[in-house]
Order: C-alpha cells, then structure tokens, then sequence
C-alpha cells in the first residue's frame, strides 16, 4: 500500500530535506533552470539538508561533454555547491531496467508487442475523433507474447478515479486516471525510459522534495503511479510557474533565456546579481529587494513563491547588478575588468595596469550597471598616445575657447602636489579666470583627456592618468582638431 503524501515531511525533521537539480546536458545551463537550481539549493540550505545534483544524460545523441561542462560551471559560477558526488543518470541503466523488471513481476508493467504502424493507427483514429493519444493496448490484458519478440515494457496504469497531488506552490491539483496513459518504461532495445529513470533516481537518492518548473505538473501524475507501484516514499511536489518575457510571452532567446554563461561573460553581470534577481522571480519577502545569501538561506519557503509566470526585466537585473558592482572589493573588479579592458585596447595589462584599474574603480563603478560599461569607462587610462579622439570630443574641442586648454595646462603644470584638493582648487581658478561655468571647462578638458565626453569625474580623470600624461595629452588636443 502506498504511503500517504507526506506534505509536512522534512519541514518537520529537518536535515532530512534532500532536494535535487536534474538537468538534461543537451545545453548550457539557462536562466530557467539556474532559478530552479537556486530554489532548491535555498530550500535544502535553509532546512540543514541535502542538495544534490543529477545529470541526466540518457539522451546519448544530444548530451555532450561541453554541455555537462558548461552546467557544472554555471553551478560553480552561482556559488550553487551540491552535496556528495554529481549522479551521471546514464550510469544507472542497470538499476533502472531492474526496477522496470520488479514491476513486472509484481503484475504493475506488461510486455506490450504493438508495431509502430499499429501505434500510428492508433494516434490517427484519435485525431479524427479529436481526442488526446494516450495508449491503452490490448496487451495490457493479454499474456500471450512471446518475450523473445521486439516489445516494449510499459506501465499498468491505474484506469478508474483520480489522484490529488497536495502541490507546495499550485495547491490541491487533481486528474483522473482516465487520462494517464500506460508509458513505456523500458524501449524494445532494453534501454529505459527518462519517466523511469526520474523516478527511480529520485528514490535511490532519498529526495524528500521534488521543486522544478510547472512544465512537469503533468509529469508528476504519471510519475506518482510508477511510484505507488513500487509502494515507495511520495515526495514532496512544488511545480513552480515558469518564467515570461517582459512582454507576458513564453521566455524566448530574445527575452534572456539564455546560459548564464552569457549572462557573466558576454553581458558582465555578477553572480550575486544574477542571484539576487532570480530569487526575485517568482519569490519575495515584503518589500525587500536587495537581498543576501544569508538572508535568502534564512528567509526561503516554498509558501512565497507566486503562482503566476514571472516576467524577466533586464532593467531590473541591471539595477541590481549595479547595486553589487557599488559593493564589490576593487580588486576583485579589476581582475574581472581588466581582460574587457585588454579587448577594447587590443592588448594585455601588466600588473601595473591592472593595479591602476583598481585604483580606478571608486572613480568607475559608482554610475556603471555592468562590467562592460566599467571597462568602457577605464579605456582612457590605457590607450596610447597621441590620443584617438570620437567624433563628439571633436566637436567639443573646436567649440572650446580659444586659449582655454594651454591656459589650463599652464595653472596645471604650477601644481606641486597632484592631488585631487590640488587639481579641483587650479581648474576652478581657471573657470573663475575664464569666466566659465565649471561644466563649460570640464568638456573640453574630459575630451582632450580621454577622447570622449563621457568619463569619470574630470578630477578623478587627472588624478588617474597622472600629471605626465595629463600635460602631454592636453598639448596634443590643443593641435587635434586642426589635423582631425
């Protein structure tokens, strides 16, 4: 006799929580399924059990070493550490097709000896009548094939009434039985199926909650049956609604549904951002936005998260990530930076650069949202001379009082120490002397000394490059738009 859903299991026993991430490696690991890896890492972590993580990799034709590779780095990347040995599910065929054979023998799965024109037949006849397929053979009531004949071996469904799945997040679900097929645990080459090995893994690893995306609401009835009829454990289901574009439609590439290697390399998000916002989607706690890993361990319930899609928002993530770049260590920045920096001025930074860069980052993070718009912003400090001007610090220089650069540079060169009271104390006297705003100066000054018309702080900009670069730079833009 099955045992009863224990819906309060775990909760009450603590370190007994076993969750798992189960990712099929036909990909890299994508926005959707980091979030799922953290809900269950946060629920394990908050209730001192078990995270685990099972590669499921029975698709031989499309799981690929990269892409087991490309997930277990996304899990590292996400500081998402799982207990014990990773489970490769290919590895336990044997057991799976052991259990499909236990069934068999206790008259809960039947050899089913149906063609593959028979099965067409069948899926056309139900089309006509525009039913959904679900297989009922014949031979679920026959025993008369000969086991040594191509067949599959396929479930016993149970036909009459309905199961109530007591789901953490979409509450009380019910189906009938009516509308559950008889699957197939093992194909007619003896292999078995994704449906059987799920379940039989989930078993063997002892998980108490099963947390992963709706899309597998429908799966957990069919799933449940095969459980039953092995009279094991039912696990807890949390069927968590799936994430939507910002535009309310199913997540696409276009809307970010991609591998959170793009998420850290291409777009230069931090993994405690990218953290962060996907505890966002679909969970909360009050009105708190920023939140740390602390206090998502201590926080997280499965009684929070939404039932409603959740829409990703680029800009929100990059607010966040914007928060996290403010909090960082500018050390760590610099060593992130500094190979984006390398790219935008084609060559390496030596020890000295990257010390520079980190000298830099008050100056450089305060108004980035990202790594590339921090490495954007450094470039000035590592270009060669004489400076390559865009065309809009071009067209601030020739607006430029004439004079006003070789004015400021001489009141520069006067300066003893190159200090930033120093440098603000001689360019607001040059302003005074100018009869200019402030801004008015500081333009001409930002383009002379980096090339453009965004930067940093135009004193931050002296102080960085230092007083030799500075003064160089600024004769040179004083003959710049003559020859532009």
């Amino acid at each position: 006799m099955a045992t009863e859903n224990p819906t309060d299991l775990a909760e009450a026993t603590g370190a007994d929580v076993v969750t798992r991430f189960a990712p099929s490696p036909t990909g890299f690991l994508h926005i959707g399924g980091a979030r799922t890896a953290l809900f269950n890492w946060l629920f394990a972590r908050h209730h001192g059990g078990k995270f685990l993580l099972r590669i499921e990799d029975t698709d031989r034709a499309r799981s690929t070493e990269p892409a087991i590779e490309a997930i277990l780095d996304g899990m590292r990347w996400l500081d998402l550490d799982w207990d014990g040995e990773t489970v490769f599910q290919f590895a336990r065929a044997d057991r799976h097709a052991a259990v499909a054979h236990e069934l068999l023998a206790k008259g809960a799965a039947y050899r089913c000896y149906l063609t593959q024109d028979e099965l067409a037949a069948m899926r056309a006849e139900a089309q006509e009548k525009r039913m959904p397929f679900r297989v009922r053979s014949p031979w679920r009531d026959r025993d008369d094939g000969d086991p040594a004949a191509p067949h599959v071996l396929r479930l016993r469904a149970p036909q009459d009434g309905a199961v109530t799945i007591p789901d953490r997040v979409q509450g009380d679900v019910t189906v009938q039985n009516a509308e559950l097929d008889d699957f197939i645990l093992l194909r007619s080459d003896g292999t078995p199926t994704y449906m059987l090995s799920v379940v039989v893994d989930d078993n063997d690893m002892g998980v108490t909650h099963v947390i992963r995306g709706d899309d597998h609401l429908n799966n957990a009835f069919r799933q449940l049956a095969l459980i039953r009829a092995m009279e094991w454990r039912e696990p807890v289901y949390a069927h968590v609604p799936l994430i939507h574009g910002a535009d309310g439609a199913k997540l696409s590439k276009r809307h970010g549904a991609l591998g959170v290697d793009a998420y850290r390399d291409d777009m230069g998000y931090l993994p405690e951002a990218v953290n962060n916002y996907l505890l966002r989607l679909g969970w909360g706690h009050g009105d708190a936005e920023i939140i740390s890993r602390e206090q998502a361990v201590e926080w997280f319930d499965l009684d929070h998260v939404g039932r409603s899609p959740s829409r990703f928002d680029f800009k929100k993530l990059e607010n966040l990530n914007g928060h996290y770049l403010r909090e960082a260590d500018n050390d760590r920045l610099a060593d992130l930076v500094a190979p984006r920096v390398a790219k935008r001025v084609d060559r390496p930074l030596d020890g000295a650069d990257r010390d520079l860069l980190a000298r830099a980052m008050d100056a450089l993070k305060p108004r980035a949202r990202t790594l590339d718009e921090i490495a954007e912003g450094a470039v000035f400090l590592f270009l060669p001379d004489p400076l390559k001007m865009d065309e809009k610090a071009v067209e601030v220089l020739k607006a430029a009082p004439q004079g006003l650069l070789a004015a400021t540079a001489k009141r520069l060169c006067e300066i003893d120490d190159w200090t930033t009271e120093e440098l603000e104390a001689a360019v607001r006297a040059e302003a005074e002397a100018a009869e200019l705003g402030l801004g008015k100066l500081a333009q001409p000054l930002r383009a002379a000394l980096t090339g453009r018309t965004v930067s940093p702080g135009i004193f931050d900009v002296l102080l960085l490059l230092g007083r030799d670069t500075s003064l160089a730079r600024l004769d040179a833009a004083q003959h710049y738009p003559a020859g532009a």
